[in-house]
Order: C-alpha cells, then structure tokens, then sequence
C-alpha cells in the first residue's frame, strides 16, 4: 500500500490541534514512506497537511477542478497536480490513485468524500481500507450515531467496523497499512450475515 488519500478541511478550523493534526498526519505519511493523494489546496488544513508532507521529503499528488485552479487556492508545489473538469472526475481520480482512505476533521465536503468511498467498499466496489483520525472528540457525535445506526439495524456491525478510528496519525496509517479487506457486499440480506 503506497497511495492514501487524505480528506480534510480547507478551512484552519478554530482549535489549533486541528492544525497539527494535519501537520503530524502529512508528516507520518511522508516518514511511513506513504504518498499523500489529497485534493490540491493549499489552504486550512489542506494546506497544512501537504506543506508537513513535503517538508518530511514525501511525495504529493494533488487532484483539484479547474473551477478551484481559477480562484487560486491550488498547491503550487506538489511533486503533481492533476486539473480536472469537476467534483465527480476529482472524487473519481483520488479513489482511482489511492490505496486507502483517511479522513481527518473537516466540513461537509470532507463528510461526502469519506461517506462515499467507503460507501463503495461497502457495496464491494473495493477492499481499501477507510479511517478516521480523532482529533478532540470532533468525530464523537458522528461515531455515536454510526453505533445507533446499528443499534436500530440500519447498519451493519461488519460494514461499521470498516471504518478504522485512530488518534495518532502513525498508528493509525499502520492501522489500515495492516487492514482485513472486507467483501461481503451490502445487499446481502438480514438472515444471511
């Protein structure tokens, strides 16, 4: 496994571990010997976390729509940046490139992305292993309502138990870097678990 793809805030976020967070996450990959695929900021934690993983002598592939080139928020130091067409061809060309999937704080955009590549693992369009880095509780709520989601069988515990929860950003690369691929797809129905 050498690609993950990282989702995170383009905003700094108010709470300045969040930051460091992403400065410790670009710094682990690039030390791990892992190469960030993100989306091509280089602003808020984006910015952040490709400048750590450079600045460790790692490599970093940007994918950002031309709409965002336009307002001069692209990376201009990347090892590569891709300019694609839009949102769909960007989310589609990350899932393409990376190995696995981590989503560190952020807004909805961050939201939909991991939503949606794990999603696809679910369904058995692929075995990457998704994660989630905890960074002051920020992703409780969110892990809370996953554990009622199964706790009212809407979920299952299999497809939950995907989604890999960590706070230091080295174990958990480790973590998915040593993942179970899961292949029972999400159709299967209630009586045949």
């Amino acid at each position: 496994m050498k690609n993950i793809c990282v989702f995170c805030g383009s905003r700094p976020g108010n709470d300045p571990l969040f930051m460091r967070a992403a400065t410790n996450m670009g710094t682990a990959l690039a030390r791990a010997g892992k190469r960030l695929i993100y989306g091509g900021g280089n602003i808020g934690l984006m910015g952040a976390l490709a400048d750590a993983a450079l600045a460790a002598g790692g490599e970093v592939i940007g994918v950002i729509p031309q709409a965002l080139l336009a307002k001069e928020v692209a990376h201009a130091n990347l090892t590569a940046l891709h300019v694609v067409s839009d949102m769909h061809t960007r989310k589609a060309m990350m899932a393409d490139l990376s190995d696995a999937f981590i989503a560190l704080p952020g807004g909805i955009g961050t939201m939909e992305e991991l939503f949606e590549v794990w999603t696809w693992g679910q369904l058995g369009l692929h075995t990457k292993p998704c994660g989630l880095l905890e960074v002051e509780n920020y992703y409780a709520p969110l892990l809370t309502m996953l554990d009622g989601m199964v706790a009212h069988g809407l979920l299952r515990q299999t497809h939950r138990d995907m989604l890999i929860v960590g706070g230091d950003p080295a174990a958990l690369i480790t973590a998915i870097a040593t993942a179970h691929p899961v292949r029972q797809a999400a159709w299967i129905g209630p009586d045949q678990t």
